[in-house]
């Protein structure tokens, strides 16, 4: 049975029981039906939605609707977290969400139980301040996939919702986007992300004659050498440069008089919109082969860089965050992919959510002044989003 929320519209107290539910991922144990019950208390119709990819677990996602009239704004996010690491190394019970001076201890306290709770008590609050009044509709979006391999949620929740007619004209998700303070930056873009494993092979002999073996080692310093030879760009208006890392390099030859059969070397791209992930496996390809001699390349892609434009979207959320916060937001493209990457080809996207300092550490923690904060902050974003004529999805690029 999910824990009972005493106030359903006190984000601190939902973050809590949120919290106090081990969702490490593709685990649900009970954090959707904490936020379905609060939802549900609110209006809200509710759809669990289970999809399991081949190979993969099963994973449990919410779809949670406020209203049948357009405009549809969604919030999204997550409530599954990444494994709490050396628990003897906490100075806290990892899913004991505990206070203590005005902080809220435990994983997933700002990445991003703290924001989902944020996001349902904005959403009351909304709903109880404009009263009969309000035609429009919210949705939230929430997924139990995001920390694992991104597969059985957010993506396929959205060709659920596009097969029903039931997209949202516009979304925000609520990844912790600020390095220092509440306030700090909206994230507008994503970078794409490449990961690719390079594997070039050789003939195995003794190091005295290598004129009878063929050395992959030697090739492979040279390809990877190839690939660093010049930036991949300058950035653009809005990003970064790209940037090309090299992961790891492996060899597994432990004798010092032979000269091995294979080596292989592991790549990451993060890069901007002047590309696309297909391009870059091009240039890649281009490049190992001006060096010569046989290698395999494996690539995947997690996710295309894309950007939404400063534009009206992007103006209500920053004015939100001025209004509440005090000062105006940058607005920034930077940091890893998030589930922002699959909503950007349904509707517009933009991020905004906690402080991100400790995501991902031992003691994860949030302010409680931030999450009462940020709820207003997401209250501020549906005041403003509904203040004008209902608008379309296109309208609002």
């Amino acid at each position: 049975m999910p824990e009972t929320v005493e106030r359903p519209a006190d984000p601190v107290a939902l973050a809590r029981a949120l919290i106090r539910c081990p969702s490490v991922t593709p685990a649900d144990a009970g954090a959707l039906d904490v936020a379905e019950t609060a939802l549900r208390d609110l209006g809200f119709s509710c759809h669990r939605l289970v999809f399991e990819a081949e190979g993969t677990a099963p994973v449990d996602n919410l779809w949670a609707r406020w209203g049948t009239g357009r405009p549809l704004f969604c919030f999204a996010g997550h409530t599954d977290v990444v494994p709490p690491g050396d628990v003897e190394a906490w100075t806290r019970d990892p899913f004991g969400a505990e206070l203590a001076d005005g902080v809220l201890h435990g994983r997933g306290a700002s990445d991003m139980k703290g924001a989902i709770a944020a996001m349902i008590a904005a959403a009351g609050r909304f709903l109880d301040a404009q009263g009969d009044r309000f035609g429009g509709s919210i949705g939230l979006l929430i997924t139990g996939d995001e920390e694992g391999p991104s597969v059985n949620g957010t993506r396929p929740v959205l060709e659920w919702l596009a097969e029903r007619g039931e997209l949202p004209d516009a979304c925000l998700v609520g990844e912790p986007t600020n390095p220092r303070a509440l306030g700090d930056e909206v994230k507008i873009g994503r970078r794409g992300s490449l990961t690719a494993r390079l594997t070039v092979t050789g003939v195995q002999g003794h190091t005295a004659y290598p004129h009878l073996s063929d050395n992959p080692v030697n090739r492979l310093v040279a390809m990877l050498a190839a690939l660093l030879a010049e930036p991949l760009d300058a950035g653009t208006e809005h990003f970064d440069p790209s940037t090309l890392e090299v992961t790891t390099i492996d060899v597994g030859n432990p004798a010092t008089n032979v000269i091995p059969a294979r080596a292989t070397a592991g790549l990451n791209i993060r890069f901007n919109d002047r590309h696309t992930g297909a391009d870059l496996e091009r240039w890649m390809k281009q490049r190992l082969d001006a060096v010569g001699g046989a290698y395999a390349l494996e690539v995947r892609i997690s996710g295309e860089a894309f950007l939404t434009p400063p534009g009206p979207l992007v103006d209500t959320v920053a004015g939100a965050v001025e209004a509440v916060c005090g000062r105006r937001p940058a607005l920034t493209t930077g940091g890893g992919t998030s589930d922002a990457r699959f909503v950007k080809d349904y509707c517009p996207v933009v991020e905004f959510g906690l402080v991100n300092a400790t995501i991902h550490k031992v003691d994860e923690q949030a302010s409680t002044a931030d999450i009462e904060t940020l709820t207003r902050v997401y209250a501020g974003v549906l005041d403003r989003f509904f203040a004008g004529e209902p608008r379309g999805a296109a309208e609002l690029r």
